[in-house]
């Protein structure tokens, strides 16, 4: 597995490289100029690609699956392999503008266990559900959510992040929408139940500061260290406890400069139980921000900038990470990005990483 740099030698290696310590040029000058091409593109939507997850086939990695939003009034999941080709049987079809989507195991319904994945249809206000790998739905119709929300585009659903608490063995929904209030309830967090009919869920919390400038859309959960971030578009990334027992102060917003218009996608790559990266989109220049997913040494809550990479996703809104080797071409994991040219880009993670470990001097 690829080594990561220290905080400390990432900084020192920065600073020795810079000749001016302004933050702006010290950003500029992280910037890599190769634009990383991807492995694999995939087969066309209908409509608009948005947000893609990765389903991992733990019996078999090489028949894991990409689950893609085509976001539309007449919208659809697709799913795809990991060569690219959609595979028509699982496509959900007739989704009324499905935004974001996301993937949780392990849930258990009844007297089985399933993998799920969640869709919102914007449209509507619905929850779509559906069990792993044969996408089916769990529960006909969807499940309505933001009930009693009144103001202009407050039930309107964007964001969806799963959150599975690896402690209790809760599984949660965090759900975002394209508008909402500025005191600190613009995020609701519901925990899935199953229950021999299907899925209940119970809104267990309102969290998250909104700074009312463009909208939410980007949520990424860090399962293991238990931190949930979120692109607040156009300001920075905001972070919380995943965990609602641990309250709703916010522990960072980082990512505050540097960035050409909107913050976007959020992926997370683990190299190991506390170390990684954090990946965010760029969207306006096709390029994404790499931070520390740990932190600094004396902070975990201070996300410095690490280097941007360049990749071929045009207006990349939505992406996926995973470290887990799939296959062959994937040996080292694979990066989903969506491209606003009715596809999403497979990259093979050493292809990124090459970039991410070097500093430009």
């Amino acid at each position: 597995m690829l080594k990561k740099l220290s905080y400390s030698l990432m900084s020192a290696l920065i600073l020795s490289s810079c000749q001016s310590k302004n933050p702006q040029d010290l950003e500029a000058n992280l910037i890599q100029e190769t634009v990383i091409k991807p492995q694999i593109i995939t087969d066309s939507v209908n409509h608009d690609t948005d947000d893609p997850a990765i389903w991992i086939n733990t019996d078999d990695p090489s028949r894991s699956l990409i689950i893609g939003t085509d976001k539309d009034a007449d919208g659809a999941l697709y799913v795809f392999d990991l060569e690219g080709k959609i595979i028509d049987s699982l496509v959900i079809r007739n989704l009324q503008r499905p935004n974001n989507v996301d993937v949780g195991y392990g849930l258990s319904i009844g007297d089985k266990t399933v993998d799920f994945a969640v869709t919102g249809e914007r449209l509507t206000s619905k929850l779509r559900f559906y069990s792993l790998p044969d996408m089916k739905e769990i529960n006909a119709g969807g499940i309505e959510i933001y009930q009693d929300e009144t103001g202009p585009e407050f039930r309107d659903l964007m964001g969806v992040a799963v959150y599975h608490d690896q402690v209790n063995k809760k599984h949660y929904v965090i759900a975002g929408r394209k508008n909402g209030p500025t005191d600190g309830s613009y995020l609701w967090q519901y925990e899935i139940i199953g229950a021999n009919t299907g899925i209940q869920l119970e809104l267990v919390r309102k969290f998250g500061k909104y700074s009312g400038k463009k909208e939410i859309e980007a949520i990424a959960v860090d399962h293991q260290l238990g931190f949930v971030y979120y692109s607040d578009e156009g300001v920075g990334v905001r972070k919380y406890h995943a965990n609602p027992s641990k309250g709703n102060e916010e522990l960072a917003l980082f990512g505050t400069s540097g960035f050409t218009q909107d913050h976007e996608g959020i992926s997370i790559y683990q190299l190991d139980d506390n170390t990684g990266y954090i990946l965010v989109s760029d969207q306006e220049v096709n390029q994404f921000h790499v931070f520390p997913r740990e932190g600094s040494e004396n902070n975990p809550h201070q996300h410095d900038l690490i280097t941007v990479v360049k990749t071929s996703a045009v207006s990349s809104d939505g992406s996926e990470v995973t470290s887990l080797p799939l296959n062959t071409t994937f040996s080292k994991g694979l990066f989903v990005a969506m491209s606003d040219d009715k596809t999403f880009h497979f990259y093979r993670w050493e292809d990124l990483a090459g970039d991410i470990l070097k500093i430009r001097k």
